[in-house]
């Protein structure tokens, strides 16, 4: 099965993203997390079943610091959860897609993760996320 884990939306200040974000959805964020594999700090909030990640550059050279040079802050990646992310990639690129990593990483939120290159999805970055196992993190 997958369905919407999150919307990944590129901002250039986090404290000012929390504040926007908090307004919006009446609450304020569950989690603040720096993922230094990708040079990123995020931040989740709850919505519904699904969520809405934050990614702050946390360095210039980063790729969500590259994202908002070339396109500005918004939305920069749709993240569908699956059950078996080896099992998807598998099944994906078999159906044309080009995977940017084909072997899962770890990622924000107690995730192992895995891209789409958006080329090959309509422009858009989709990300497969699976909750990773204690021994995967």
């Amino acid at each position: 099965m997958i369905r919407i884990d999150h919307i990944g939306i590129a901002v250039r200040n986090m404290e000012a993203g929390n504040e926007l974000f908090a307004k919006l959805l009446g609450e304020a964020h569950y989690k603040i997390e720096t993922v230094e594999s990708e040079k990123v700090h995020t931040s989740f909030f709850r919505i519904g079943e699904s969520k809405i990640e934050l990614l702050e550059a946390g360095d210039p050279e980063s790729p969500i610091a590259k994202f908002i040079e070339k396109r500005g802050e918004g939305i920069h990646h749709i993240a569908f959860a699956v059950d078996d992310i080896r099992a998807e990639i598998e099944r994906l690129e078999a159906e044309g897609f080009v995977p940017l990593n084909r072997e899962p990483k770890r990622g924000a939120d107690n995730m192992l993760v895995a891209f789409l290159h958006p080329k090959s999805s309509n422009g858009v970055l989709v990300e497969l996320c699976q909750p990773a196992s204690p021994q995967e993190l």
